[in-house]
């Protein structure tokens, strides 16, 4: 561990006993420095291990101690903002496959107030979380792609499982209404290769890693009309074959006969616009990610309902 990076954590540690012991951050960092460096200790471990140490020497519990060395603590739902370095109690609701080396965990962790996504990676070398139980996440940073919160723990995040429960809360919305619009950038698509990035591509190029060979998948972004209100739904792969009838293959077998990747937006148009349906799922920005879609009874016209829509 760099002497930066050492000193950080010393500095974290000293703020929580300088009221309550005669320690400096020199002492601390020699500690730290001991564990870490002389006898490879992790760093999540070398600083329980030193905060324990001092919380014996200063006969303090755990929940006198300030956390995460001065960041806001914080609920799911109140992740609004990215680059903000938070603390959070959360229990592992969902643990996923990583797609790069580069990540040592990924997964979903929830609280009462919903669920956040979560990245943890390899270079930290912090402990493995595991899926069912809660933990005491201090000092990680939140991250936004495409209006989805997200949050990521690094080299600097401190790891407590707490023996308690937590009823995770649902923050899926439900939504019904007319589907009158398939947005542009729908249909057959490509999204970038590049390990941990799932950007569209625009006529080849990806947004961060320029131009790219891409990997075709589908996406339908609707617009609901319930009569009063609009609804902007995206649908993902799964969904999008599920509303449509129409496979990935098949999608790709179309766009191959035709020599145009749009004739799979129009032939979804064709499917669906003008029907009715409920949709469940959480918010994306200003759109909702449809986990669940059930088709309505019913059916409009929608190019005068898209226009009412647009007036509203």
């Amino acid at each position: 561990m760099s002497e930066t990076d050492l000193r950080t954590h010393a500095s974290e540690i000293h703020e929580q006993f300088a009221d309550h012991l005669d320690v400096t951050v020199e002492e601390v960092a020699e500690r730290l420095d001991t564990l870490v460096n002389e006898y490879k200790v992790p760093v999540s471990e070398a600083r329980r291990s030193v905060t324990n140490t001092y919380l014996d020497e200063a006969g303090m519990d755990r929940e006198e101690i300030s956390q995460g060395g001065g960041n806001e603590r914080v609920e799911v739902a109140d992740i609004d903002a990215p680059e903000q370095w938070v603390d959070l109690t959360a229990k592992v609701v969902d643990l996923w496959d990583a797609t790069s080396d580069a990540v040592a965990q990924v997964g979903l962790l929830g609280d009462e107030t919903g669920t956040v996504k979560f990245t943890k990676w390899s270079k930290s070398d912090l402990p493995s979380l595991e899926e069912g139980k809660v933990y005491d996440l201090r000092n990680v940073v939140t991250d936004e792609y495409q209006g989805r919160f997200s949050v990521k723990l690094n080299r600097t995040t401190v790891i407590e499982e707490l023996d308690e429960e937590i009823e995770v809360g649902d923050d899926a919305v439900e939504v019904e209404g007319a589907l009158v619009d398939i947005q542009s950038g729908s249909g057959l698509i490509k999204r970038c290769p590049e390990e941990d990035c799932t950007r569209v591509l625009q006529n080849g190029r990806c947004s961060e890693h320029g131009e790219v060979e891409g990997e075709f998948d589908l996406r339908i972004k609707g617009v609901l009309d319930d009569g009063t209100d609009v609804h902007e739904v995206i649908f993902d792969e799964e969904a999008t074959e599920a509303l449509t009838g129409i496979t990935l293959e098949q999608a790709k077998e179309m766009a191959m006969d035709a020599l145009d990747t749009t004739v799979v937006a129009d032939e979804m148009r064709e499917k669906t616009l003008g029907r009715y349906y409920r949709v469940v799922g959480p918010t994306l920005g200003r759109y909702v990610l449809a986990n669940e879609t059930e088709h309505l009874a019913g059916g409009v016209d929608p190019e005068a309902a898209l226009i009412k829509a647009r007036s509203i």
